[in-house]
């Protein structure tokens, strides 16, 4: 997907956007420029060390992720914060945990914006889980599940 289209889609997701507490959220969110930063397994712990952080704050509650090497997909249950300001909390401390740990990587790390799908009550959270973390698979970067270290939910 081209980038910029993705920016000028997520940029006009913006307007408009509301969120509500209590309801469960599945966020999209890509590097800059695409690039595969995560593809470097102690880089994303840094990511996943910031989403814990917020999941412990109490922020959300975060039902299953999967980070690859050049987005995010976390499925949450919102809590009492905006969207914007959960994702903006992720992508600053994020940034500033892996330029702080690597000064190597130079540049900003995320794409402006984010994606995001608020559930219906119908939606079944499992399956939303299940297609999140089986995204390796689909990619290609693994042949088993097990094998790739960068994904949790709840339920498996």
């Amino acid at each position: 997907m081209d980038s910029s289209l993705f920016s000028h889609r997520s940029h006009a997701l913006r307007r408009g956007r509301i969120c509500e507490p209590g309801r469960a959220y599945l966020l999209t969110t890509v590097t800059h420029n695409r690039q595969p930063i995560f593809a470097d397994w102690q880089l994303a712990r840094l990511l996943i060390s910031e989403m814990r952080r917020l999941h412990d704050a109490k922020l959300v509650e975060s039902y299953a992720w999967v980070v690859m090497p050049d987005h995010l997909h976390w499925l949450v249950q919102l809590d009492h914060v905006a969207l914007a300001t959960l994702m903006q909390q992720l992508k600053s401390r994020s940034a500033i945990a892996i330029n702080k740990s690597y000064p190597i990587h130079h540049g900003r790390l995320w794409q402006k914006g984010f994606h995001d799908h608020a559930l219906r009550r119908e939606e079944d959270l499992l399956a939303t889980a299940r297609y999140i973390v089986a995204n390796p698979l689909r990619a290609g970067l693994t042949q088993r599940l097990g094998d790739y270290p960068l994904w949790d939910a709840i339920w498996l």
